[in-house]
């Protein structure tokens, strides 16, 4: 008896497969595109698009209006969002930034593109606004006319209009506002102390710019104002801001990349910077890219670290400071280091829309590259003020270092002799130290010279470790791979209920580093099913990750402002959205080179410490349980990791064979 499906069952077909159009996808996932406890970011988008016409020299002016009814403006005096027909879209374009995804005047970064630095610049940000706003009206002033429209939920309510300025009239600038959708939010209300710290940090960032803020109240004649203009910039900020007397005065400065300059920068990139030193108090730590606010901070905060402590241990080494024993790490220059930081990158990536951390690779370079040399001149011009500097960092690395001893004595004396194919780190500071397992002896050698050596330990592999699911405990040992990284990470193999001590742990990152194609995946699986199996509680406390080295290099040739680069992608997908953004740049059609790693072994020292061992810009996950059902964990890996498995694994392949991509 075949039995027939009831009305109620849901039928999967070609229907029901739906294609979201327009502004349709920001109003099904909004969490996708920005924050939804209250619209401050979506009102940001506005005010960041305000603040890049202040940053390409357009504008000096910028309000913010909060009005009575729960309504926000943003007004400029910048040059206007212009309002003719699009060349090839043929509607207006100021209805095309608004109702568009990833349209913009942000992704001509070419000679004579409308905008070389910018902070929005994935096209996405108004639009996003738009459509979660139920009403939003814009008015944009430039060449001689005015222009008007307005809409809701991101639909075209009340169509363009366009006159002559009248006389008297203001010339140009955009003003835009928005009534924001309280269905999408989890608060209407924006949170003032952050909108004006953010309206006053671009105060700060852009000297000689005026912002204001007004904020009307029911039944008040006038609104409350806020006026914000540093003609001093960073250090009267961050001056203002210290809780504390500094050590010494306060280090400042700012570079730009110039036209020709051989360090591979696009001209006019580059940061500005004020550094302070304090013995006490809390620190003041402030990161911008293109004037938006990195609170998460982000490579450009790493080349800040990165130059400073250049800079401080070649002084100190320079001067024979550092007493017999110490040795310096950068958390010792960084660790009472207040500071602001403005980066200007051509086309900053950013770790998702809400833009909170900076992910450029290059920007690291960069503002190292601006900081060092500045510092190490600073120093050698003040050099009694260097040694005071000296000092508090030389304290900094005795404290760090007499509290990793107390842990190095806890550990015993009964210490296994380490394999002879480890090459250790020097620190034994376990928040620090971080091994490496890496495939094979080629990779192992160019991970050895490219390695951190005060921190970072490597242990090449020879060949595929042994399937460990089914061996049992005692017979471990048997297997040299297994029984060198068992010696070298300083814990015995133990079960999921067993306590095992953990004392002995002698780095706090163990990471897993393999090949980036099949084979590197399945070796990648044996380690994972080891430490699960046989070293769990390694994985519970949060040691254990796993290194993503790039799949593919792409060597772009130099266009616009750009100059020739090294790109890096992990996946075919990387690659696809690189040379997107290469054609965005103006690159011509197949003027790159892609090359494919076959092994980390064909990487350089220099590559494989960039893309892989930095941990500035690499990327490591961490590998954990979440909220898995150990049980069923452990009966999904005996299907796929048993040797008498292979009928369950046929059956598994062959149910989901389709949905695999299989890498030849």
């Amino acid at each position: 008896m075949v039995t027939r499906p009831s009305s109620a069952t849901p039928v999967y077909g070609e229907a029901s497969i739906r294609v979201l159009k327009g502004l349709e996808p920001v109003k099904q996932r909004p969490g996708m595109y920005t924050r939804t406890d209250n619209p401050l970011h979506v009102v940001q988008e506005v005010i960041d698009n305000a603040a890049d016409e202040a940053l390409a020299g357009h504008g000096k002016r910028i309000t913010v209006t909060l009005h009575a009814d729960g309504s926000v403006s943003v007004d400029d005096d910048g040059r206007g969002i212009p309002f003719g027909l699009h060349p090839e879209e043929q509607v207006p374009v100021v209805e095309i930034v608004f109702t568009r995804l990833h349209a913009g005047g942000k992704f001509d970064k070419g000679s004579g593109g409308a905008y070389s630095f910018s902070g929005g610049l994935h096209g996405v940000g108004v639009s996003v606004t738009n459509a979660l706003a139920t009403r939003l009206q814009v008015a944009v002033f430039r060449e001689g006319q005015t222009a008007s429209l307005a809409f809701s939920g991101g639909d075209v309510i009340e169509p363009l209009v366009q006159r002559k300025l009248a006389p008297g009239e203001r010339k140009q600038g955009t003003s835009v506002r928005v009534w924001p959708d309280a269905r999408y939010f989890e608060s209407v209300e924006l949170p003032r102390n952050e909108l004006i710290h953010l309206l006053r940090s671009k105060a700060v960032l852009m000297p000689g710019v005026t912002v204001t803020l007004n904020i009307e109240k029911m039944g008040a004649k006038e609104p409350e104002q806020h006026v914000w203009l540093y003609k001093g910039g960073l250090r009267d900020y961050l001056a203002l801001s210290l809780q504390a007397e500094p050590l010494i005065p306060l280090f400042e400065g700012a570079h730009y990349a110039g036209d020709g300059e051989a360090e591979n920068f696009a001209e006019g990139e580059g940061a500005a910077w004020c550094v302070a030193f304090t013995e006490e108090g809390s620190l003041l730590r402030e990161s911008y890219v293109n004037l938006i606010p990195t609170v998460a901070g982000g490579t450009h905060e790493a080349g800040l670290k990165d130059g400073l402590f250049g800079a401080v241990k070649g002084f100190i080494e320079m001067h024979a400071l550092a007493p017999k024993g110490v040795k310096l790490m950068p958390e010792d220059v960084f660790s009472r280091a207040s500071f602001v930081l403005s980066a200007k990158v051509l086309d900053p990536q950013f770790q998702g829309q809400t833009k909170e951390r900076l992910n450029s690779r290059d920007a690291l370079r960069l503002v190292t590259s601006c900081v060092k040399p500045a510092l190490e001149l600073w120093l050698s011009q003040h050099v009694d003020l260097g040694k005071k500097l000296a000092e508090l960092v030389i304290k900094q690395a005795q404290t760090r270092q007499r509290a990793s001893q107390k842990v190095e004595k806890r550990k015993g004396s009964g210490v296994a002799v380490l394999p002879g194919k480890l090459t250790d780190c020097e620190s034994r500071d376990l928040l620090m130290n971080e091994l490496f397992l890496v495939e094979g002896d080629s990779a192992g050698g160019s991970a050895k010279m490219g390695r951190n050596k005060e921190t970072q330990a490597i242990l090449p592999l020879r060949g595929k470790v042994l399937n460990a699911w089914e061996v049992e405990r005692d017979r471990l040992f048997a297997n040299n791979e297994i029984h060198d990284i068992s010696v070298a990470i300083g814990v015995d193999p133990h079960g999921p209920n067993d306590t095992p001590d953990l004392s002995g742990l002698r780095y706090g990152k163990v990471c897993i580093l393999s090949d980036a194609d099949v084979d590197g995946s399945h070796i990648q699986v044996l380690l994972l099913s080891l430490f699960f199996r046989h070293f769990p509680k390694v994985i519970e406390t949060g040691h254990l990750f796993v290194a993503k080295p790039p799949l593919f290099r792409v060597d772009a040739v130099a266009r616009g402002k750009k100059p020739a680069a090294k790109l890096y992608a992990l996946d075919e997908g990387e690659l696809g959205a690189a040379l997107d953004k290469l054609r965005k740049e103006g690159a011509r059609e197949g003027s790159w080179g892609i090359s494919r790693f076959k092994g980390l072994g064909e990487m350089s020292a220099e590559q494989l410490w960039d893309t892989t061992l930095n941990p500035d810009t690499r990327r490591l996950l961490r590998v954990g349980y979440g909220e898995v059902d150990f049980g069923a964990t452990v009966e999904s890996m005996t299907k796929l990791m048993g040797k008498g498995e292979a009928q369950a694994r046929r059956d598994l392949m062959e149910l989901h064979g389709d949905s695999v991509d299989v890498d030849i």
